[in-house]
């Protein structure tokens, strides 16, 4: 296994959508520190008294972000987040690698939360919770 083929995970980034849902415009959300983004599929047991072994089918698939940032408030992207968490409304976001958009999903924020300690700089932690799941771009 060759290290040259590895990414730096500073060229991977979230986008939020900060225009309108019929004409959107995706933007980083600033001062990205981190960034997760997870996909599970959960196991039905099918298990039964034939055998010891356990059986699983695939359940249901789920996806989700968490992703850390400076807290900057005039930031376009983040205050879109924060529009979705209070509005209670799905917000359209992007996964982007070295500058080019691979898939996007609908989101609905569920945490939003700010930190400020002091002699530090202040952070924002946002979670999300993909609706459906996500889409390549150009599919």
């Amino acid at each position: 296994m060759t290290v040259l083929n590895a990414m730096n995970g500073t060229d991977i980034l979230l986008l939020a959508n900060t225009g309108t849902s019929l004409s959107p415009v995706y933007t980083p959300i600033g001062s990205q520190r981190d960034a997760t983004f997870g996909e599970k599929t959960d196991a039905i047991d099918v298990s039964s008294k034939d055998s010891r072994a356990t059986r699983v089918l695939p359940g249901r698939y789920s996806a989700e972000i968490s992703m850390e940032a400076l807290y900057v408030p005039n930031d376009t992207a983040f205050q879109a987040l924060k529009d979705a968490m209070r509005n209670g409304t799905m917000i359209k976001v992007v996964r982007e690698e070295k500058g080019v958009a691979l898939e996007w999903a609908d989101a609905v924020v569920t945490d939003l939360s700010q930190a400020a300690p002091d002699q530090d700089g202040a952070t924002v932690s946002v979670g999300l919770a993909i609706d459906d799941q996500w889409v390549e771009i150009g599919t």
